[in-house]
């Protein structure tokens, strides 16, 4: 008889159901209590860092945040926690993985995570040197000493500080650059404006202008043909002496007794 143990293996898609299943079972059987500890947990979370939300290390794998996203997403789920911010706990949880699974999100948070690390290290190697029996056996042990001290609980909590520190200062500086970036564009805007009404100004004065064209042109023309009329009691300025024509200069006026 032939071995027809491979028709009988469950298939991949069937195994993830049957995890599913006893998933949701599982968290079926926790207590409302249990819900509710895991909500005020998503809640207290520091908003920039998505990882703590999800509860897991700065380490940890695309694989492991998708699974631990579904294990906290039915714990908090608000159809099943009764919890009257579950809605928003689930959502902060639904935006944390998706910062984590975007690739440019992730490589920034990560980036973060590397610097925190380095200023730790730098004052871990300061440390040592005053340590003479620590840089001993940092040496003794070809860095697995150092590896040891990396992975304690002590260093994973500064870490978390540090990560804390340089993502609020990346934040502070962001929105401190997006503030001066909204007051140029609003400086700018405003210089638009005071110019497109300078021009604005400018055109209606010269419509004036125009407008009035034939009346102006009409008066000099009237001034023209008439001349311009003596007003009563205005005395009009003499004329030129053109009895000498190799003279010209004003005569002045002769009083006459």
């Amino acid at each position: 008889m032939g071995d027809n143990s491979s028709d009988t293996m469950p298939s991949p898609a069937k195994i993830a159901a049957q995890e599913d299943a006893l998933l949701k079972q599982f968290f079926a059987e926790v207590s409302e209590v249990e819900r509710d500890n895991e909500v005020n947990r998503i809640l207290s979370c520091f908003k920039l860092n998505p990882f703590d939300y999800l509860n897991l290390s700065f380490d940890s794998s695309i694989d492991e945040v998708k699974r631990q996203y579904r294990k906290l997403s039915l714990l908090v789920h608000p159809d099943k926690c009764k919890h009257p911010q579950a809605k928003e706990a689930f959502g902060a949880l639904a935006k944390a993985q998706q910062l984590l699974l975007d690739p440019q999100e992730r490589d920034y948070i990560l980036n973060q995570v590397n610097a925190a690390k380095e200023e730790l290290r730098a004052k871990w190697k300061k440390q040592l040197k005053k340590d003479t029996a620590s840089k001993l056996k940092s040496l003794v042990t070809e860095g697995k000493f150092d590896q040891e001290h990396e992975q304690s609980e002590e260093f994973q909590h500064q870490l978390k500080l540090k990560v804390k520190e340089i993502l609020t200062d990346q934040e502070w500086r962001r929105r401190k650059m997006a503030m001066r970036i909204s007051e140029e564009e609003g400086r700018l805007k405003k210089d638009e404006e005071e110019t497109k009404e300078m021009w604005k100004r400018k055109r209606e004065h010269e419509e004036q202008w125009e407008g009035t064209r034939e009346k102006r042109v009409s008066s000099w023309r009237d001034f023209m043909k008439g001349g311009k009329k003596v007003k009563k009691g205005e005395i009009r300025p003499p004329k030129l002496k053109t009895e000498d024509p190799n003279k010209s200069y004003v005569q002045r006026p002769v009083k006459r007794g």
